[in-house]
């Protein structure tokens, strides 16, 4: 263990110490319950910021630094996929050919999804592949990025595929950086840091993200958590096809399972409707209940899909036919009864006929002898009971409609997960539930573009957070029973981050609400109070500088707090999609250059409105102090926690007024001027 790890297992320690011992005493002692509606919500964000430190603390913990990565294997095979959509050409082709010119052997392919006729030509012009979706996709769901990619790989057969987004350009020496951690036979991915040429040192969208793409994969890392993000990344094929199997064989069981179960119930009904003089019926339905218990039982064993069902399908046909005889039978003794019953056949003559519509109904004509059932059949035969065979037809109707072939999607197989509008988190958390391992290597292999205004900032973030509580909603990893409960933890970590909207808007409301009408939510600001919150925030931020190791970090805290209108619309736009059926579009992020001059103060209008009621309150503050309506200690400290939501803030002007990158000099992408690992600084 390096004296660094060891330092921060130490911190993490007594931040955890002093976090559980503050927020227990605030939920048992300081909670002003006079003052609910906001003392409540108060302490529930800090119980809330709690958690969130106490996952960071824990991703920390085994913070991983893998150092060199070992040599490549030769003979391997690779095809080197450019994912696009309407990304311009000639940025298209610039990642292209630095993927062509990449060092180890390999098969280099542009992913149209826009099937655009000039770019195929363009790619092949140059020997690259270019692929576009099969006519099998017309008129199904097309699951944006994830459906090219599973497009793709069912055309293509490299061993390994380096997954690119169209503005990423990769360094020549990126495979063979990379493809040496797959020499582990369970390593199904490698992902390296997005690093992005076109961001200025300030960063004031924070595109950049050095916490993530360092400390906070390296942590996950050292919990085999480290995860795709999309691009940049080397994944195993033979992993990501028996995710795709295994899953059409899982969701297809999970089908037949569904319709057992419900079979169940329909049988049970036609049971319950049974006279006592059926048993012969009653002793076919047991047999069906048995036969669907043995063929669940089956499917629980892990015996073949097709022959569970197949087998069950037989054994039930069997019992229709002995009900459908039985039921002939009893019908043919009907008929007999029917004959035999005095007035079975009743002759009508014209004016009975008349009176009885039947000139209406048949044509009947005077003396014309009419065959009718007498009232003592029609009782006889309405006394028979004939769901049972209709409980077995909707059985056999239920099992049958399992859709085995997928008709509702391009292909039965998919590898890359669909269940949100990005790919990449659910697959690979997929792919650590199989049992396979991935790695995080720190360095700079391609770099890219990142949003240069604040419009394109926010659709990037949005779709993010959208795609990730999709996945918490969908496949929550706390429920995911083939993980391992750090695994859980590591995946759920990333997914509770984007739940700090919500806490956002309490610690923006509670010094308004001190300041302007001087409720506290505490029952007071005690010593027991300091004494106990003060350290626990001290040690927390010595821990993010001990980790950071030297990356900036403020810029990410800050858009932490300062995008909670994204957080929020994130969670109820994915709740509206996963549990209301509502529709989430999806949006491409735009790879060029502003073009709009507008200062967009329109899209932080919440942010504007946060910091107008800040600043009103700090004045109303300042004069309620003034007469005495304020204690010197309630109204200093809201003052204080009033600026520092002020400068956290600040970032979204920055962000308006941001007019994009404007370097001294005009350069393409070039790889050489990359620094070699995150940090931008020494190897790793």
């Amino acid at each position: 263990m390096t004296g660094r790890l060891l330092l921060i297992r130490v911190i993490v320690v007594l931040v955890a110490l002093l976090g559980v011992n503050y927020v227990v005493w605030r939920w048992l002692f300081s909670v002003s319950w006079d003052a609910w509606w906001i003392g409540v919500p108060l302490v529930m964000a800090e119980t809330y910021s709690l958690v969130d430190s106490l996952l960071f603390g824990l991703t920390m913990w085994r913070l991983r630094d893998r150092g060199e990565p070992p040599p490549a294997p030769e003979g391997l095979t690779v095809d080197v996929f450019i994912a696009t959509y309407n990304e311009p050409i000639e940025l298209v082709m610039d990642t292209a050919r630095a993927a062509q010119a990449i060092r180890y052997p390999h098969r280099t392919w542009v992913l149209d999804d826009g099937n655009r006729a000039e770019l195929r030509e363009a790619a092949e012009a140059e020997g690259i592949g270019w692929l576009t979706r099969s006519a099998d996709w017309a008129g199904m769901p097309r699951h944006a990025k994830a459906g090219n990619l599973n497009n793709a790989l069912l055309h293509t057969d490299g061993e390994f595929m380096l997954i690119l987004d169209a503005d990423q350009v990769p360094k020549p020496e990126i495979l063979d950086r990379t493809l040496g951690f797959f020499t582990d036979e369970q390593m199904a991915l490698v992902q390296t840091p997005q690093w992005f040429v076109n961001v200025p040192d300030n960063d004031p969208l924070g595109s950049q993200a050095p916490l993530f793409y360092g400390p906070i994969q390296q942590g996950k890392d050292g919990w085999n958590s480290a995860f795709f993000c999309g691009s940049n990344a080397v994944i195993r094929r033979e992993a990501l096809m028996q995710l795709g199997i295994s899953r059409y064989a899982q969701e297809t069981a999970d089908g037949v399972r569904r319709a057992l179960r419900a079979s169940k119930k329909v049988v049970e009904a036609a049971q319950a409707d049974l006279g006592p003089d059926e048993q012969h019926v009653r002793e076919a339905l047991d047999s069906i209940l048995y036969d669907l218990g043995r063929a669940k039982r089956s499917l629980d064993r892990g015996d073949a899909l097709f022959d569970v069902t197949y087998q069950f399908q037989q054994r039930l046909a069997d019992v229709r036919r002995q009900l459908v005889a039985a039921d002939l039978s009893a019908l043919q003794a009907d008929l007999a009864v029917i004959a035999d019953l005095e007035g079975g056949l009743i002759e009508l003559d014209a004016e009975f006929a008349a009176d009885a519509g039947a000139d209406d109904a048949g044509g009947v004509r005077a003396g014309d002898s009419v065959p009718v059932l007498s009232d003592v059949a029609i009782e006889q035969l309405a006394g028979r009971d004939w769901s049972p065979l209709g409980a077995v037809q909707s059985v056999m109707t239920l099992v049958s409609a399992v859709d085995v072939d997928r008709a509702g999607e391009a292909q039965p197989i998919m590898p890359l997960a669909t269940i949100s509008v990005t790919e990449d988190m659910a697959t690979c958390m997929r792919l650590h539930g199989l049992g396979w391992r991935t790695a995080y290597h720190d360095e700079i292999l391609a770099i890219g573009l990142a949003p240069e205004d604040l419009p394109t900032m926010l659709t990037q973030r949005l779709r993010w957070a959208q795609g990730t509580v999709q996945v918490m909603f969908r496949e929550n990893p706390l429920l995911q029973r083939r993980l391992r409960w750090t695994q859980r933890l590591m995946y759920f970590s990333t997914m509770w981050s984007y739940l700090s909207g919500f806490a956002a808007l309490v610690y923006i409301a509670a010094p308004v609400v001190y300041l302007t009408v001087g409720v506290l939510p505490v029952q007071a600001f005690s010593g027991d109070f300091f004494i106990r919150l003060v350290p626990f925030l001290v040690l927390n931020q010595l821990l993010f500088w001990v980790v950071a190791d030297g990356r900036p970090t403020w810029r990410g805290q800050q858009y932490s707090l300062a995008l909670f209108p994204v957080w929020i619309k994130s969670f109820t736009s994915a709740f509206g999609n996963v549990f209301l059926g509502r529709d989430l579009d999806f949006a491409v992020t735009p790879k060029t250059g502003r073009t709009d001059e507008r200062l967009r103060w329109d899209l932080v209008r919440p942010q504007l409105w946060a910091m107008g009621a800040l600043v009103a309150a700090a004045v109303i503050g300042v004069v309620r102090l003034a007469v005495g309506q304020a204690t010197w200690l309630g109204a200093g400290v809201n003052l204080i926690w009033v600026v520092f939501d002020l400068v956290i803030f600040s970032v979204v002007v920055q962000a308006v007024r941001y007019r994009g990158f404007t370097p001294a000099t005009d350069p393409a992408i070039d790889p050489a001027t990359v620094p070699e690992v995150a940090r931008g600084g020494a190897s790793s």
